[in-house]
């Protein structure tokens, strides 16, 4: 359910730009023959000659619709030119659409927080902006208004053709205005110049929106389209959106939006004025009671996020009719084929734009046998993504099989699978190989002092393998202690602490893969006395010992091991005679929580070490741990 969020206190400039049919634009510019005439893009398969995803406005004019089937539109428009668009894996391979949509958006990104809501579609934040040019060059003080900015829509304003760029410019350049129509003005006319900038570089036309929160900026943007753009002064909002359907409107186009015409009678957005906000709060709850009373009146608090790259990746595939999926073995073929471009993508992601993705989620629509009827809803799963197409893959059929047993029971037969996606979620910029460990631990008040200037710390490696970083952890705990375990010789310390020495593995080490922290942190060359505690928990290196303290240190084996695996010496940390500490209690838990898996799990070994076997001997009765009376 959508939620009020606060409206911002300053006026705002907030634009919508949306590329004119954009998939067909991008063929023209592939094809330059196919400008100017009618021409679609046609889905890959050849069913009744492919289901139209574009059509250009030629096309339109002959009464061509994005609903038709390629035989169709040929029926209606015998000229009329289809494209296929690209196929890769037996289904539609988007990548060149995607490529020429981030083209647009690194235009549009030059002159303000930018938002990339689609393939095609763009929110721009352009306050800052639209205020720079007000100070310095405001529109009633200018001699020439960009002519682009004259062919501006201004809502309620004379559409007179004859002198309707006149009008426009008195508009723009109106001394008496207030400052929020003076923001409008100029965002009006920086739109403008951006969208002739797009043109002359990429070859695209896109329309725009311009208005004081992106919902206003959303709704008129296709109001006059192609290659237009509208604007919402202040004044007009009511008139605007009193005989607007409450289904145009965004978030209203379900469920809630039925609600409102089926139990309230609600027909355009106008009829929700006539409701108090007290009211709408005792249909649909406080949050959403509000946010309607708000919308009814075109308030809007939602900002643009400062986003160029996608949220999350996904790739899907649909089989209609008698290409339904009916086996695991066909689902598994497919998912294989999707895993391997989600894989693709990610990957890409990762080396272009250092952004790793954290979930994998499945999502599948299916039908019963003799049921397709009565569609039963078939679970969304998902787990931690693990990068490397097999372990995508892997997951992927596992999240299925898991589904499938909730959907259909412990059956394996007698199901149709109708559409499946598998998306990549959760992606967050890769900081590896920048930070110190010492962001992620924060050191005792009692050794502060000898923990040097960050600059002088050594850096982590990446946390994720390139291709597969997620691998098994073998996980080590501390056992408490009441007194030091000496590890023997320097060589027998390095190899209790799994230490890697000059770059090379120490094969005899217990930590394999790359889930232990030991990877990232370096032995300094010198073995100088030192001992470290963490909550109790002791372990001293001897840098010559006898050899019974080595003896000492086998003896003790894996506690002493783990013990110095937590207190680890990391290179440059501390000079001669100095040695780092830190507490348990300093270890702060919201930061762990955002490390890697197998990092977190090594430092809850740390943080919660497994307790010590009891060293009475059996037998013993109760009275054995209780000291005897003093006489």
């Amino acid at each position: 359910m959508p939620v009020a969020r606060p409206e911002p206190q300053e006026p705002r400039v907030i634009a919508h730009l949306d590329l004119d049919c954009f998939y067909v634009q991008v063929e023209q510019r592939r094809n330059p023959a196919l400008r100017g005439q009618p021409t679609a893009v046609v889905q890959y398969n050849d069913w009744k000659g492919g289901g139209l995803i574009a059509v250009s406005y030629e096309a339109r004019k002959f009464g061509v619709k994005r609903s038709m089937r390629g035989d169709e539109a040929k029926h209606v428009c015998p000229g009329i030119n289809l494209v296929q668009v690209p196929v890769a894996r037996e289904k539609a391979d988007l990548n060149i659409y995607r490529s020429a949509g981030s083209e647009v958006v690194a235009i549009l990104s030059t002159k303000g927080k930018c938002e990339r809501a689609s393939i095609d579609e763009v929110y721009l934040d352009l306050t800052d902006a639209a205020k720079e040019r007000l100070l310095e060059s405001p529109p009633e003080s200018s001699e020439i208004i960009f002519e682009e900015a004259t062919k501006s829509n201004i809502l309620d304003l004379s559409s007179d053709v004859s002198n309707r760029e006149e009008n426009v410019r008195a508009w723009l350049c109106r001394a008496d205005a207030d400052y929020q129509d003076k923001l409008l003005a100029c965002g009006a006319i920086i739109v403008a110049q951006l969208r002739i900038k797009v043109l002359e570089e990429t070859q695209f036309t896109c329309s725009a929106g311009i208005a004081h929160n992106k919902m206003l900026a959303k709704l008129v943007s296709g109001m006059h389209k192609p290659a237009q753009q509208t604007v919402v002064p202040s004044s007009s909002v009511q008139d605007f959106l009193a005989s607007l359907p409450v289904k145009k409107m965004k978030q209203l186009g379900g469920k809630l939006g039925s609600s409102l015409q089926d139990d309230l009678g609600v027909k355009t957005v106008g009829d929700l004025l006539t409701f108090t906000e007290e009211k709408l709060q005792d249909y649909y709850g406080v949050n959403t009671g509000t946010w309607l009373w708000k919308t009814a009146r075109g308030i809007s608090g939602e900002e643009v996020e400062d986003r160029i790259l996608p949220k999350s990746h996904g790739c899907g595939k649909t089989f209609p009719g008698s290409k339904a999926l009916k086996n695991n073995a066909s689902v598994k073929s497919w998912l294989d084929k999707l895993c391997e471009e989600l894989s693709e993508r990610i990957q890409s992601d990762l080396n272009s734009n250092k952004r790793v993705a954290q979930t994998l989620t499945l999502h599948a629509r299916a039908c019963k046998e003799n049921e397709c009827n009565l569609m039963k809803k078939f679970p969304s799963k998902s787990c931690p993504l693990r990068y490397g197409t097999g372990k995508i893959q892997e997951d992927a059929m596992k999240l299925f099989e898991s589904a499938l047993h909730d959907f259909w029971g412990s059956r394996n037969t007698g199901w149709s699978i109708t559409s499946l996606s598998v998306t990549a979620s959760k992606i967050f910029d890769d900081t590896s190989g920048t930070n110190s460990i010492l962001r992620y631990i924060s050191p005792s008040s009692s050794a502060s002092s000898a923990v040097p200037g960050s600059s002088s710390t050594p850096e982590l490696t990446p946390f994720l393998d390139k291709k597969l970083p997620m691998t098994p952890i073998h996980e080590e705990h501390c056992e408490p202690s009441s007194k030091n375990e000496d590890c023997g010789n320097s060589n027998l310390a390095k190899q209790c602490c799994g230490i890697e020495e000059k770059g090379v593995p120490n094969k005899s080490s217990k930590v394999k893969g790359t889930g232990s922290i030991l990877k990232f942190l370096s032995q300094s060359q010198s073995a100088l006395p030192e001992k470290r505690k963490i909550d109790g928990l002791t372990c001293g290196h001897q840098g010559q010992e006898s050899s019974s303290g080595a003896n000492k240190a086998e003896q003790h084996g894996r506690s002493a091991e783990a013990v110095d695996r937590s207190n680890i010496n990391t290179a440059g940390v501390h000079s001669a005679g100095n040695k780092w500490m830190f507490n348990v209690e300093d270890i702060d838990p919201a930061v762990v929580g955002e490390l890697p898996l197998e990092i977190q799990r090594e430092i809850q070994g740390w943080t919660r070490p497994s307790k010590q076997a009891s060293t009475k001997p059996r037998g013993h009765t109760i009275s054995s741990y209780f000291p005897p009376a003093r006489s």
